[in-house]
């Protein structure tokens, strides 16, 4: 390895002028940084939609935004966060590593891969505008049930617009991944001897291209709906609104596990590296990836108990949600022996790392109460959800994003970022994460009801608490901002090594810091020791 280094210094030649390096650009690491930026950009809009929220919710009564503008913002900052922000940085980790860790020169399709990342800020510019037009944006929540999402305006045709380009977007990316993993590794590295981060998104991908085209159908029947005059919605025209939700969430169920599989992935390669381990139950690890994968396509309408199922229905899905929570225990129970009795030091990815396992795991308790049935009833649109899925995508998701940018970082930049500042973002993200999200819990519990901008004076103060953690949380993530400034535009922090992290095992970790523009032109030699699960035997 010591000469292909060498070599691949010599050969370095990144594409000259803004255009050709960014523009037209075919390296995956180049569009694996595209994504990342826009995902950090889309996350701040997402953010700042977010704020508005919990100005608005400060204190009872209406104070700052018209409830019409409120339910925009509720809308378009989901859309915003979920296909803006934790998707494509998911993605731009994948473009980033993927062919680092299975020691491939680059993506498989590469200019398919320029065409995935370009068609993102142009649907996002579509969405966005829909804001700024006579009548506003999306206000019907982003689950857009009819016939409440049919009665806005122009916004219709534009959103859908938007969601079929995303959505077009995370194919062909999924596409990509296929097909990298499955014909570009180097030679001797087998399915068994991947990292778990690059099974998670093989996974994810198979994924992705069985549930987009779905929601892709579902907004296209809302658009003929609404334009066209069919009724597949319409009960006076012999539809039936109660579809639109199972169409719907026959993608969003399988949508929330492409936003966690990866993340699964990203805190299998930290946690063994800082607790100088290797991961405990690796092959565990890849079937339980795909367990939770399957099983995702069969628990949809836990979303929709309260529609009026049949009772069998409702037993089978309850039944069916209870039981995706064994692989994720699996997962869990893996991580924490992968800990147990190592030599751990707590670096900020492993901070972030361990931010994920407990409240994620908060998360996944109060997922299993909503797939009681009778509790569900009780549980149903209020803001104990809200709670729910915000500690799955923002302490789950967002937080592994975190960790991973920190962790691979000095790979990307050849700098060491300024820990001590990594460490105040770390803690004062998860004081006010918790202060914004665990008293809404108890909100919901109270009944207090999701998507509303006023409410009854009896749940003041815990908004009050959850706002004040809002613009908290919100504050912290300039510190993140400020540390990536630092890091990558203003080159500055210690030299990085080869291998980053003491204990970090992978191939990536054989390539020089920064990563030359070029790697593994010719394939490594695989060497069991350079890899996280060298030691499995098969």
């Amino acid at each position: 390895m010591g000469n292909t280094a060498v070599h691949h210094d010599d050969h370095d030649h990144k594409p000259q002028g803004f255009l050709n390096r960014w523009v037209y650009t075919t390296s995956h690491k180049d569009i694996g940084t595209l994504y990342l930026v826009f995902s950090l950009i889309m996350f701040l809009i997402g953010g700042a939609m977010a704020l508005v929220i919990r100005a608005e919710l400060f204190q009872p009564g209406l104070q700052f935004v018209h409830p019409e503008f409120f339910n925009q913002m509720t809308t378009v900052h989901a859309l915003v966060m979920i296909f803006g922000a934790v998707m494509p940085a998911f993605v731009g980790l994948a473009n980033w590593m993927i062919p680092l860790m299975i020691g491939a020169p680059d993506m498989a399709l590469p200019r398919m891969n320029n065409w995935s990342f370009w068609i993102m800020p142009f649907a996002f510019a579509l969405l966005l505008m829909t804001l700024f037009m006579p009548g506003g944006g999306p206000a019907a929540g982003w689950t857009l049930y009819p016939p409440l999402s049919l009665q806005g305006g122009y916004n219709v045709a534009f959103v859908i617009f938007a969601i079929h380009l995303m959505g077009l977007s995370s194919i062909m990316g999924a596409i990509n991944i296929i097909a990298t993993i499955l014909n570009l590794r180097a030679p001797g590295m087998t399915l068994l001897k991947m990292p778990i981060f690059v099974w998670a998104w093989l996974i994810t991908a198979f994924l992705l291209i069985a549930v987009m085209p779905v929601l892709a159908g579902a907004v296209t029947m809302l658009l003929t709906d609404k334009f066209f005059a069919t009724s597949f919605f319409n009960a006076a025209g012999g539809g039936d609104p109660v579809l639109f939700q199972h169409i719907f969430w026959f993608f969003g169920h399988p949508e929330v596990y492409i936003m966690i599989l990866p993340a699964f992935g990203v805190i299998s390669e930290i946690i063994p590296t800082f607790a100088r381990k290797p991961l405990f139950g690796y092959t565990a690890m890849v079937y339980a990836t795909a367990s939770i994968a399957f099983l995702s396509f069969i628990v949809w309408a836990h979303h929709m108990f309260t529609v009026g199922m049949p009772l069998g229905g409702e037993l089978f899905f309850m039944y069916a949600t209870m039981l995706i929570a064994v692989p994720t225990g699996v997962k869990v129970f893996n991580w924490v022996s992968t800990m147990w009795e190592g030599s751990m030091t707590f670096e900020t990815p492993m901070l972030f790392a361990l931010g994920f396992v407990i409240m994620f795991t908060i998360g996944g308790f109060s997922g299993l109460m909503l797939a009681i049935v009778p509790a569900d009833f009780q549980y149903h649109d209020t803001y104990f959800v809200v709670a729910h899925f915000h500690y799955v995508l923002v302490t789950g998701a967002v937080y592994s994003i975190m960790a991973a940018v920190y962790y691979w970082l000095p790979k990307w930049t050849g700098r060491m970022y300024d820990e001590r500042l990594g460490k105040w973002h770390f803690w004062l993200s998860t004081i006010f994460v918790n202060l914004l999200f665990f008293p809404q819990h108890f909100l919901g519990l109270a009944g207090m009801p999701r998507r509303i901008p006023d409410y009854n004076v009896a749940f003041a103060d815990f908004n009050m608490l959850s706002s004040i953690g809002g613009f908290g949380f919100g504050l912290s993530q300039l510190i993140f901002v400020w540390i990536l400034i630092k890091c990558c535009l203003l080159e500055k922090g210690a030299k990085a090594e080869a291998r980053s992290w003491e204990g970090a095992k992978g191939l990536e970790w054989t390539v020089p810091s920064p990563a030359p523009h070029h790697t593994f032109t010719t394939p490594p030699e695989i060497r069991d020791e350079d890899l996280a699960h060298g030691h499995v035997t098969h």
